[in-house]
């Protein structure tokens, strides 16, 4: 409905309506013709139905949720709905049902018509009731293949689409620093270049759906001290440089992103939220990102509650505008009347209000929420009666394409980590399998924190999942139909209890075969051993989990550790004594089938860590980005060697790599040098194989990684068959941030390595890089290899 006549004193249609003009004129000329009030209505939220009896699903939920009058809200407008589908369990029909109303009755409200921007969570998956259950990001890497990974981001976004949501919140950029951190399963891996790619085409994919994709969070929450969440960081600028910033930067030139959210954390000292350093300077002036910056939820509040830099809620505002913030989420708290007050008298700069609105009002353009045939009728209702009891049932958020694509990712992301031969089992005969732990028969053990049944679900227990969750026991029955099965939990997931111990290692001592599923529960604020909030003092197994897998192991028999985790964990003798190890991170609702696939041998396992999993659980904060003081020594009776490095993964094709060139021994430090090698499956069966090339830097002004990853790629090789892969590698990829804080390529010796892991380096190429000083590069600086591959 178009309300606009009431704001217009000519019949002619105003500027601000006129999709023929630009999303930025469009905005200027609405933001002259709106009071303060009305524009400070546009950069904020209302989470309707939100819980603020403590029951969080965000920090601090309970202290910060206020009960609004929307009746008084509403007619100045409203920039933003928090959560319409993800705050409690909906029917989609019915939820795109009441977006449709709530829109019109906000578009009805304000003088000018503008409905709100509808916001969801998708970290990994739509997250509402229903929708598919996609593995998470942790997962994504895993595979090493971003193409995937877009298709997966295009299908969520066309799916928030349909039911008329206009941004995601996702995905999440932050690299893995130390793997007690909580929000490990959320991240794509401990590698920048690893995450940039993944994450930039999982935004490419939801952008193309017509999507606001959201950057978070930015930058350096992964870093905090003790892995702790909300914690302090205190990075160097070179990490901050080389590390951190890099995934980010890589998304905002070549995603199309549209939106970045702060991170909750003080860098330094400073508060995120407040830091105009990063929020303007680097993102906006360096980088030259020209969307919208949205608060993690409450965290403008945190300056004062929290931080305590901004004396009052109107301070928080204030610096937080200052910084480059446009957008309080997820309900209003500082930016209120008394902002508005504020405003009025003169104490907080209005050109602060309209630098974010005009950014709102150009985002909101671009996505037809100011046009003259906007409806606020969602696609997947079009044509459909405006009966909730009539639509329900109508929308489906879990097709059978979407399950099939949860499926193809999650057997891409399965990592065998050993496997001494045991593996693949024989679906034929009559084999006694033991399947024994807490993960093989919970339904949740495929999810994360920021699914829909494991973020809000489980707090509505007579609501049933919403979509089929096969457990492990389950998959692996269907898996093998002619084995014996034998079943015992043995403990559960954190509880500590040894009662089942006994009844467990009967059931392993009589197997063929044992099947020891291991892992995590994702939950929130200390109510799981995984996710947001749910940090780890060390990387032992949680609860009583070591100690039955060392139990289970005694017994002798043939034994498979299966982990269905969030983070890597320390196995303890496992890698010596078991069988097989599978590791799988929150693989989604498809997940328990790919794990069994890879049991059976049906899945030729494909996956490569994204993380290091840890010899020592206490052996933290480590990464494989180690430079040489950070690797084992001898001044340190502490060994961070993993007991797997990143980037390692085993599958039943033997693969063997040959013929290593390269096209030059040195190149100009603006050069470029193509490396080549021949990948041939020795196997018997397809396969896929994951070439990493890694750089390494012998001599260099500042300390460098002894290894880091600049270019990978995946690549299907039939059976008997080779293939050709190239990397044309640009100078530019061994650059750093050198003495002076400026990012240099510096003449010197270089390695490219060409690995199956950082650890396992195959082959190795010299190339010197010539010139007569170090080459300055700054942000539109080469990032890629050009890949080729000739079959």
């Amino acid at each position: 409905m178009d309300a606009a006549p009431r704001a217009a004193a000519s019949t002619e249609a105003p500027v601000w309506r006129d999709p023929a003009r630009t999303p930025d004129e469009r905005a200027d000329a609405l933001l002259r013709q709106m009071t303060i009030a009305e524009k400070v209505a546009q950069l904020y939220g209302v989470w309707v139905g939100a819980s603020d009896d403590g029951d969080d699903v965000a920090p601090h939920q309970h202290d910060m949720s206020e009960e609004l009058d929307l009746d008084a809200i509403l007619p100045a407008g409203l920039g933003q709905l928090t959560r319409p589908f993800g705050t409690a369990p909906v029917d989609p029909a019915v939820g795109a049902l009441s977006l449709q109303r709530a829109q019109q009755r906000i578009a009805a409200a304000n003088r000018f018509g503008i409905p709100a921007l509808a916001h969801e969570e998708c970290l990994a998956g739509f997250a509402t009731w229903g929708a598919t259950a996609y593995p998470v990001p942790l997962s994504w890497g895993a595979t090493f293949d971003p193409d995937l990974v877009r298709e997966i981001g295009a299908r969520i976004g066309s799916d928030m689409r349909a039911v008329g949501v206009h941004q995601g919140l996702a995905p999440v950029l932050d690299v893995v620093r130390d793997a007690r951190w909580g929000r490990v399963e959320e991240t794509i891996g401990e590698d920048p270049y690893l995450v940039g790619t993944v994450a930039t085409a999982y935004i490419q994919g939801v952008e193309s759906a017509g999507i606001v994709a959201t950057l978070k969070h930015f930058v350096g929450y992964s870093a905090s001290r003790g892995g702790r969440n909300l914690a302090p960081v205190s990075v160097g600028p070179r990490e901050l440089a080389d590390v951190l910033l890099p995934p980010f930067e890589m998304a905002i030139r070549e995603s199309g992103v549209r939106s970045v959210m702060n991170s909750y954390t003080d860098l330094d000292g400073i508060p995120t939220a407040a830091d105009a350093r990063l929020l303007t300077g680097i993102l906006r002036d360096e980088w030259g990102f020209t969307g919208t910056v949205v608060a993690d939820y409450f965290s403008i509040a945190f300056l004062k509650e929290l931080h305590g830099t901004s004396e009052t809620w109107t301070d928080a505002a204030r610096d937080a505008l200052r910084a480059g913030v446009d957008v309080e989420l997820p309900t209003v708290k500082t930016f209120g009347a008394d902002l508005v007050a504020a405003v009025e008298r003169g104490d907080v700069d209005e050109a602060l209000i309209d630098r974010a609105l005009r950014r709102v009002l150009a985002q909101k353009a671009a996505l037809g929420l100011l046009d003259p045939d906007w409806s606020p009728v969602p696609p997947a209702l079009a044509g459909a009666p405006v009966d909730a009891g009539a639509v329900r049932g109508t929308v489906d958020l879990d097709p059978p394409a979407n399950r099939a694509l949860a499926r193809r990712a999650a057997e891409q992301a399965v990592v065998l980590l050993r496997n001494d031969g045991v593996l693949p089992l024989s679906a034929g005969g009559a084999p006694r399998i033991a399947v024994i732990g807490p993960t093989a028969d919970d339904p949740y053990a495929v999810l994360g924190c920021y699914s829909f049944p494991a973020h809000v679900g489980v707090r509505h227990p007579e609501v049933p999942l919403g979509i089929a969750l096969p457990t492990l026991r389950e998959s692996l029955a269907a898996e093998f139909p002619g084995a014996r099965f034998e079943y015992a939990a043995g403990t559960s997931i954190d509880g500590g209890e040894t009662a089942g111990f006994a009844e467990a290692v009967a059931a392993a001592s009589r197997a063929d075969v044992v099947v020891l599923a291991l892992g995590d529960r994702a939950g929130l604020f200390g109510r799981g051993t995984s996710g947001e909030g749910c940090d780890a003092g060390d990387l032992s197994l949680p609860g009583a989990q070591q100690a039955l897998l060392d139990a289970v192991l005694a017994a002798g028999a043939p034994t498979v550790v299966t982990l269905l985790a969030g983070r890597p964990y320390a196995l303890g003798a496992a890698p010596q004594r078991a069988a097989a190890i599978v590791q799988s991170f929150f693989a989604g609702e498809e997940g328990t089938g790919a794990i069994a696939g890879v049991i059976s041998g049906r899945v030729n396992p494909s996956g490569r860590l994204p993380v290091s999993v840890p010899a020592d659980p206490g052996a933290q904060p480590s990464t494989y980005l180690a430079a040489r003081l950070g690797r084992h020594n001898e001044v340190s009776n502490i060994d961070p060697t993993p007991a797997y490095a990143f980037g390692h993964g085993l599958g039943y094709s033997p693969f063997v790599w040959s013929d290593v060139q390269a096209s030059a021994t040195a190149i100009a430090t603006d050069g470029t040098v193509t490396v080549s090698l021949t990948v041939g499956n020795a196997g018997a069966r397809d396969g896929a194989e994951v070439v990493q090339l890694y750089l390494h830097d012998p001599v260099a002004s500042v300390v460098q990684p002894v290894q880091r990853l600049i270019a990978y790629a995946r690549v299907d090789v039939a059976a008997g068959a080779r293939v050709r892969v190239s990397f044309a590698v640009p100078a530019d990829l061994a650059a750093f941030t050198g003495v002076d804080g400026r990012r240099i390529v510096e003449p010197g010796e270089i390695v490219l390595g060409f690995g199956r892991s950082s650890a396992d380096i195959v082959a190795t190429c010299g190339v010197r890089l010539t010139g007569d000083a170090p080459r300055p590069v700054g942000s539109h600086r080469a990032r890629h290899a050009t890949v080729t591959v000739e079959r």
